[in-house]
Parts: structure tokens; C-alpha cells; sequence
């Protein structure tokens, strides 16, 4: 239930037992904390500097039209 981007609703999780709540609770937490972790390593992939070159504006050679000579 709570994977399919749902969860439960009050009166499900007051009526159950509390193994189950706590099964799910643990459940849960797992799911989340892998997704965290596999976030992370995604993220320090993602921002490891491959170079140190620095950003670069766009190779566009600038028009005469707009600069007026005074």
C-alpha cells in the first residue's frame, strides 16, 4: 500500500495489530533509508569534479550590431 504512493488511513492503522504496525514501521524506515542511501551515492557521482576546467559561456562569437562606436 504505501509504495503505490499511498499509505494507510487512520482507522487501518487503529485497528491493527501492533505487530503489524510495527512490521510496516520497519518496513517502511528500509525502503526509505536504501532510497536515501542510493541518493547519496548518486549524488557524490553526480558532483565529483571530473575536472577542474571552469564553466564556459557558449561558443558564440559577439555581433558587431549593437556595438556602436562613438
Amino acid at each position: 500500500m504505501y509504495h503505490g504512493g499511498g499509505g494507510f488511513i487512520h482507522s487501518e492503522v487503529y485497528n491493527m495489530p501492533i505487530w503489524m504496525r510495527k512490521f510496516h514501521l520497519k518496513t517502511i524506515n528500509k525502503f526509505l533509508k536504501d532510497q536515501h542511501e542510493q541518493q547519496k551515492s548518486y549524488n557524490k557521482e553526480v558532483s565529483s569534479p571530473k575536472s577542474t576546467n571552469k564553466v564556459k559561456g557558449p561558443n558564440i562569437n559577439p555581433s558587431t550590431t549593437y556595438n556602436f562606436k562613438k
